[in-house]
């Protein structure tokens, strides 16, 4: 059987389909069971309902808000997500995989009834996807149309060739991306994005795959966003912490010593740059890259759309100063959404502002000074620089087709309440796991953030918690804290549905399973590290001992995946 699907084109999409299909007959088939055998006599079902009236107690708050479904803050709430991501990595196919989980958890949050599930998926479900994410969506475009005008000038082309002489290795190459990464900090769509764009010339030139490329803009995305106190993910910290008796931004701060897996993180991407080599998928995307010029591996459609009608007259600062514009007029908008112009202070303007406004804000703004910019420079026709607005949106098209059904599915998950099953069963986990309890929440974290695909999610569902079970215990209360939210970026790492992880691939232009793929061993192994970092903080207590012994262990964890993986390919 194996072999037959092997020679099959496209076997695993028509898999993913069959099992889509099995699910709407068996959805059918359950329904008009259903309907069978409430076909009830109209005397009867009348006796029915009066008695139901007159014997049944007052619908309590929470039957009103569940509905009475069954599948209601139980292990279920969770399943629709973990069936879009076993699909998506078993068959390669994202868009049917995240459609087949989405319909699952429309049928768990109808109870199985047709016209419900319909009408969860569409309405609860795409269309609250869509609105709640039209700001990202905007800057998605305006940042597309960005690259596009930048690449029809030739400035990108002379960006590279600049690097070309002025970086000259690939390990430089590398470190010059991870150190602009760090840089970018207020933001973490911001970073994947503009990274991406800024470096991707760089990296090509020294042959450093687009996998690669995504792996060193999404481990200098959230990572740096979660250990910089002037960040849109600070604001969301202090945000969730409201209501808990505790300051947001204090117990973020005091948290960034023990946030091992976002530190971590940040010195594996040096170490691993700097011994040389790799592992996992990523080794066959590197050997490609380095020997046969495949920045891809599984094609180079990217690449002929990107460098279509490239022009010869831009020049390095035609690159630059866009992309200066960008970041200092994003900023602005940022601030001025929070409220900063309204004598709101920096912090709280940060705190209280809102990216899926203040980011198409500037975005906006700086595309429109671009242009103008460009059209003065005489590096591109009015024409031509209109007809990089439709394809900067038909590059973006991937990367919103995604975020439309992971916002999707996320919405699945809320219905069927699976903040109240994590949060049951955390409170039910903390006795008797104390000491430990930093690891446990951790691993909940990853786990949560990887199911459902977003940090701050789980932030949201995690914080109360931690705060309740970890209040009054000091040193403990900011290790616990930090457990959460390291958890929540190492899930959302791993997550094939993570809209920070879709938009790193949008931002190399690489495919999006690839870029999972040879991402989840480098995640898992400073998730491993970070793990037992947390056994040891839970007793030592002291981040100035925890931390070294930390790195000490991921440098070794390394030097031996080294010599392991030297002594496999000899």
């Amino acid at each position: 059987m194996r072999n037959i699907f092997k020679t099959v084109p496209g076997s695993r999409t028509l898999i993913a389909m069959i099992i889509m299909l099995s699910l709407a007959v068996i959805t059918m088939g359950i329904s008009v069971f259903a309907d069978g055998e409430e076909a009830l006599p109209a005397d009867t079902e009348t006796t029915a309902e009066t008695a139901a009236v007159e014997e049944a107690p007052e619908e309590t708050e929470a039957e009103e808000e569940d509905g009475t479904n069954p599948f209601y803050a139980t292990i279920f709430s969770l399943l629709p997500p973990v069936v879009a991501i076993a699909l998506a990595l078993i068959t390669k196919e994202v868009y049917s995989s995240l459609f087949i989980g989405i319909f699952v958890g429309g049928l768990l949050a109808a109870n199985f009834n047709p016209a419900g599930t319909i009408d969860a998926v569409i309405n609860d479900g795409f269309i609250a996807s869509v609105s709640g994410s039209a700001g990202i969506f905007i800057f998605l475009v305006l940042l597309g149309v960005l690259v596009a005008l930048l690449n029809r000038t030739g400035a990108s082309a002379a960006f590279g060739q600049w690097a070309k002489k002025n970086i000259k290795t690939r390990t430089g190459a590398a470190l010059a991306t991870f150190f602009f990464g760090v840089l970018i900090f207020i933001d973490d769509y911001f970073n994947c994005l503009t990274v991406g764009s800024v470096m991707q010339p760089v990296t090509d030139s020294h042959k450093i795959s687009r996998a690669k490329l995504s792996f060193l803009i999404d481990a200098t995305a959230a990572p740096v966003c979660m250990i910089a106190p002037i960040s849109s993910w600070a604001a969301a910290v202090s945000d969730y912490a409201d209501g808990t008796g505790f300051s947001g931004l204090e117990l973020f701060i005091k948290a960034i010593p023990y946030n091992f897996y976002s530190l971590l993180t940040l010195v594996f991407i040096v170490a691993i740059t700097l011994m040389k080599f790799d592992y996992g998928p990523m080794a066959l995307h590197e050997k490609n890259a380095m020997e046969k010029g495949d920045l891809f591996t599984s094609g180079t459609e990217h690449e002929a759309v990107e460098m279509e009608n490239a022009g010869t007259k831009g020049k390095v600062i035609d690159l630059l100063l866009p992309i200066i514009v960008l970041i200092v007029i994003s900023v602005i908008g940022l601030i001025y959404v929070g409220g900063f112009f309204s004598g709101t202070s920096f912090v709280d303007s940060f705190a209280g502002t809102d990216a899926t406004v203040g980011l198409p804000w500037g975005g906006m703004i700086a595309v429109v000074l671009t242009i103008i910019y460009l059209l003065c420079r005489r590096v591109i026709s009015f024409k031509d620089a209109m007809s990089c607005i439709p394809e900067g949106f038909k590059a973006m098209v991937p990367a919103i087709l995604i975020l439309t059904c992971a916002g999707t599915l996320k919405n699945m998950t809320t219905m069927l309440g699976s903040s109240e099953f994590v949060d049951n069963a955390m409170k039910n986990a903390a006795p008797g796991l104390e000491m430990v309890l930093p690891a446990v929440v951790f691993l909940v974290a990853c786990f949560i953030a990887f199911s459902t695909g977003t940090s701050w999610g789980t932030f949201g569902i995690l914080i109360p918690i931690v705060c309740d079970v970890f209040g009054g215990s000091g040193e403990l209360l900011y290790i616990g804290m930090s457990a959460c939210l390291a958890g929540a970026v190492c899930g959302d790492h791993c997550s094939p549905i993570s809209d920070t992880t879709i938009m790193s691939s949008a931002g190399a232009r690489c495919d999006h399973i690839n870029h999972v793929s040879t991402q989840i061993p480098y995640a898992v192994t400073v998730a491993a590290v970070s793990f037992v970092s947390y056994i040891l903080a839970s007793f030592i207590q002291n981040w100035l001992i925890v931390l070294p012994i930390s790195i000490i262990l991921l440098l070794g964890t390394l030097f031996v995946i080294k010599a392991v993986t030297a002594k496999k390919n000899a």
